[in-house]
């Protein structure tokens, strides 16, 4: 009797685990069908809309010319970095940023719905016309920015070498636009300098990345590797560029762990990259310059190398883009630029709309300096012992031709100009006093 109760009971068990499964399925069949039913009314409601617009628009407008329109608008809102690349748009991406064109020599991004200035490139038309991070751009020749794509307005700004053209601008803490006249100029962009402060302090800027950034970095360090004690990483201004050059970048500091992650909605998007110790050239001290220009890859780099602890980040709050765009082609001539994934530093914290906060905070200027002039030493004594003096310090000869200026070499006049530049280099002295 007990087993024709267990039998009982474990056939109505099964039953009900089937009854389970095939509701659960009809549920899986019904919400595919339903979702099917939804994607079939939105495609008939769009037909139906272009239709009645090709129809009864009061200008005469073609189905192609439609489809383009709302291609167009629906690239436009899906994010700041997504478009629809026309034939005209594909062509102008095609054109290698590595190379020489006619153009201001800046960076531009939208941030909260504007056109902004990410940074001005180093020694361009943009940066000697005085164009700084954070300018808004409120027209390019009078044409207002309103609703503009970041594409549209670099067409406009590109242009033949030599002709002028007008850019007004909203500055923070400049009360009306300012209006600036630029001329068009060859834009050749030479991503790595190299400087020495002191002898003992590489000083190395990067000001974009580009497709030699490590391997310029590995020469300059490699170069003075003897006397180097401390090493300046300016990313000041440095709008991005190619996410392999930054990863390389941070492996020459940090031997183990990860750099980046990549996250999208499809797992195919998402990455990983980490550092090797293979690749790693130097462990000095190591301090990083960034500010509001400062974006995406060089976001990347500075992040990373907080993360790490492996350096101190000097400056200000950086631009925060943190995302990941393709272009993909739709047609020989045309294609979409698609926002697919997101970056993510190896504490896990995002970057977009969010940036890298420095560790010592300072703003940009210059330092100011006030010398007492009734301050009296001991050189200053009539009877000072001169000859002790003069055995450290042996006397100048009365020549006095002018010594020529080393252009590898950051004087402490050119310090006290930057004040950012000064802090770190301050920074750098102690952790090599520290380090011993």
């Amino acid at each position: 009797m007990k087993n024709k109760k267990f039998i009982t009971l474990g056939f109505s068990c099964i039953t009900v685990a089937a009854a389970l499964l095939f509701s659960s399925a009809l549920s899986a069949e019904s919400s595919i069908k339903d979702a099917e039913a939804s994607r079939l009314e939105a495609l008939s409601k769009f037909t139906k809309v272009v239709n009645i617009v090709e129809q009864y628009n009061v200008d005469d407008v073609t189905i192609e010319e439609l489809m383009d329109k709302a291609l167009d608008g629906m690239m436009k809102n899906l994010d700041a970095h997504s478009n629809y690349l026309t034939q005209k748009d594909y062509k102008r991406l095609k054109v290698q940023t590595n190379g020489e064109f006619g153009g201001l020599g800046i960076t531009v991004g939208m941030k909260d719905g504007a056109l902004t200035v990410i940074s001005p490139i180093d020694g361009t038309p943009a940066d000697k016309a005085g164009l700084k991070a954070g300018d808004i751009i409120l027209k390019i020749n009078d044409e207002s920015t309103l609703n503009m794509t970041i594409d549209e307005a670099v067409a406009i700004m590109r242009g033949k070498v030599g002709d002028p053209i007008d850019i007004t601008i909203v500055r923070k803490g400049e009360a009306k636009p300012i209006n600036v006249h630029i001329v068009r100029g060859n834009i050749t962009i030479e991503s790595v300098h190299a400087k020495v402060i002191n002898n003992d302090i590489l000083y190395i800027r990067v000001a974009s990345f580009d497709k030699k950034v490590a391997e310029d970095v590995t020469k300059e360090i490699n170069k003075r590797k003897a006397s180097t004690k401390g090493i300046i990483l300016d990313l000041r201004n440095n709008p991005g560029g190619l996410l392999d050059q930054a990863v390389a970048l941070v492996d020459i500091f940090v031997d183990s762990g990860a750099i980046v992650s990549q996250k999208g909605r499809s797992a195919a998007e998402n990455k990983v990259f980490t550092a090797t110790k293979s690749s790693t050239l130097t462990n000095v001290p190591l301090v990083v310059l960034i500010n509001g220009g400062s974006a995406s890859a060089s976001e990347i780099v500075s992040g990373a190398i907080q993360d790490h602890k492996r350096g101190v980040l000097i400056g200000e709050k950086t631009f925060g883009k943190g995302s990941v765009q393709v272009v993909l082609p739709i047609t020989e001539t045309e294609a979409i630029k698609l926002t697919i994934a997101r970056y993510y530093l190896p504490s896990g914290r995002t970057i977009q709309a969010v940036g890298v906060t420095p560790d010592i905070t300072v703003l940009p200027g210059e330092v100011t300096t006030h010398e007492n002039d009734f301050a009296i030493k001991e050189a200053d004594l009539k009877k000072h012992l001169e000859e002790e003096l003069e055995k450290v310090e042996p006397k100048k000869g009365k020549d006095k031709e002018e010594k020529k200026v080393n252009k590898d070499i950051i004087t402490p006049e050119m310090l006290n100009k930057d004040i950012q530049l000064k802090e770190a280099a301050d920074v750098i002295r102690a952790l090599i006093i520290t380090k011993g």
